[in-house]
Parts: C-alpha cells; sequence; structure tokens
C-alpha cells in the first residue's frame, strides 16, 4: 500500500475536452499522478499528439474523437471507455467553446445555442453518463468516485460580451451542488474548479488582446502574474485522490488571489 496520499496508480480518468488548454493540463496532471487517462476531443490529430505528450508517465492511454454537443455520441463514448479501460474513477468535464458579443443586446439566438449545446447540453450529458456508470458501480458493491467539473470565474463575476458562457457555467455550478447532494450515498463526489485567467491557446489567440489582459491580471494578482495550465495539475489530482473522500459540493478558486485581495 502506498504512503503516497495522492497517488492515482490503478485509477482511470476520463477528461473531455483534453487535447489541449486546461484539458490537457488536467490530464497531464492525472496521468503525472499514475493515472491511467482516457481523452475525449474532437481533433482525432489533436487526441494523439495529446497522448504522446503524456505517454512519458507511463499510464494506460486512449482517446476518443467525441462531439459532446450530441447525446448519442457521449452514451456510446462513455460506454466504449467503461468497457475499454474496465471502470471510471474520476471524471472531468472540461469540453467548451468560447464566444464573444458586444452586450447581450448584440446576442444573436445562433451564437447563444451553440455555445449552451456544447458548454451546458453537453456537460449535463457527460455528467449523467459518469454519474450513471460510478451509480452502477455502487450498486454492484463497488463505491466510490470523483466528478470534477471545470467552472469560470464568470460564475461570481460579471464578464461583458459573455453573458451565455456565464449562464453555461453558472448553471453546472448549480448542478454540481445539486449531484453531490445526490451522489453522495454512493461515496461519489462532486466539485467544481473555478480557474483564475490562464494563458493557454485560446486566451494567447490574439497576442496584442493577450498582452493586456495579462497585464491587468498581473497588476491585481497578488501572485504578480496570470495563471499557467500548470497550475491546475494539483488541484486535480487533490480532488481525484482519495485525499478528497469527504470533499464534495465545493467550487474550489485557483486564481492566484486575484479577487480576494
Amino acid at each position: 500500500m502506498t504512503n503516497n496520499l495522492f497517488d492515482l496508480t490503478g485509477k482511470v480518468a476520463l477528461v473531455t475536452g483534453g487535447n489541449s488548454g486546461l484539458g490537457l493540463a488536467y490530464a497531464r496532471g492525472l496521468a503525472k499522478a499514475g493515472a491511467d487517462v482516457v481523452i475525449w476531443g474532437r481533433n482525432a490529430e489533436k487526441n494523439q499528439a495529446a497522448l504522446d505528450q503524456l505517454a512519458q508517465y507511463g499510464g494506460r492511454l486512449w482517446s476518443q474523437s467525441v462531439d459532446v454537443g450530441s447525446e448519442q455520441a457521449v452514451i456510446d463514448a462513455m460506454a466504449a471507455a467503461v468497457e475499454r479501460m474496465g471502470r471510471l474513477d474520476c471524471v472531468v468535464v472540461n469540453a467548451g467553446v468560447a464566444s464573444r458579443s458586444n452586450s447581450i443586446c448584440d446576442m444573436t439566438a445562433d451564437m447563444y445555442h451553440d455555445l449552451l449545446n456544447i458548454n451546458l447540453h453537453g456537460a449535463i450529458y457527460t455528467l449523467r453518463e459518469a454519474a450513471r456508470h460510478m451509480v452502477k458501480r455502487s450498486e454492484a458493491g463497488d463505491p466510490g468516485g470523483s466528478i470534477i467539473i471545470c467552472g469560470s470565474m464568470s460564475i461570481f463575476y460579471g464578464v461583458p460580451g459573455m453573458s451565455h458562457y456565464a449562464a453555461a457555467k453558472g448553471g453546472l455550478d448549480a448542478v454540481g451542488r445539486t449531484m453531490a447532494a445526490e451522489l453522495g450515498c454512493h461515496g461519489v463526489r462532486v466539485n467544481v474548479i473555478a480557474p483564475g485567467f490562464i494563458a493557454t491557446e485560446m486566451t494567447q489567440a490574439d497576442p496584442e488582446v493577450f498582452k493586456q489582459i495579462d497585464a491587468a491580471v498581473s497588476a491585481r494578482t497578488p501572485m504578480g502574474r496570470s495563471g499557467q495550465p500548470e497550475d491546475l495539475e494539483g488541484i486535480v489530482v487533490y480532488l481525484a485522490s482519495d485525499c478528497s473522500s469527504y470533499h464534495t459540493g465545493d467550487t474550489l478558486i485557483i486564481d492566484g488571489g486575484r479577487f480576494r485581495s
């Protein structure tokens, strides 16, 4: 028996949107801690590139090309992951897209529905299928599991032009608390990670805009910098590990202290 409480050897984790950005950071942290990892992403080439990065950590790896906006695709992919890996101990619900309008006055129905189809509906399909698997295991005498939702600081603070994004993330925050109440009797924990501004491929898509935001965030953050993807590795390992066996229904803010100083 290991003395390392954060050792994930023998556990299987699935990360949606895991081939880049925050999702890849979560997957990397889990793999470093010894977990076997399944990555979901729509782009098969990016999925494979992510697996190539994770191979150095030695665990079992698998990827699936999944559009979480399709309910049936999520149902089928979750069943295939369980069949391939034998079980899922941790599911990280991270897949999402971003778009921006000038304000809610300018937001079209298409922009609203396109984002919610992935960020909210797709996430809930994934949450439901993960819960069904873990409850079934529990009823067979094998309780436990960790479901982790990637939230956002938009849950707490208004971000102009992102009302649809905030609606999705705020909804998931509430759903996470409900699921924690429902699934606790099965030993399943459900928590939300709310990252601050993190330097990823998405946030750095426009270098000039990133430079301006990075400077503003760094000036207002006690840590004196924006977040890096690796700053999220530790929290996901904690939530996936047995160390968090009594930690559920929570939203953990990882923002360098920016909004509490």
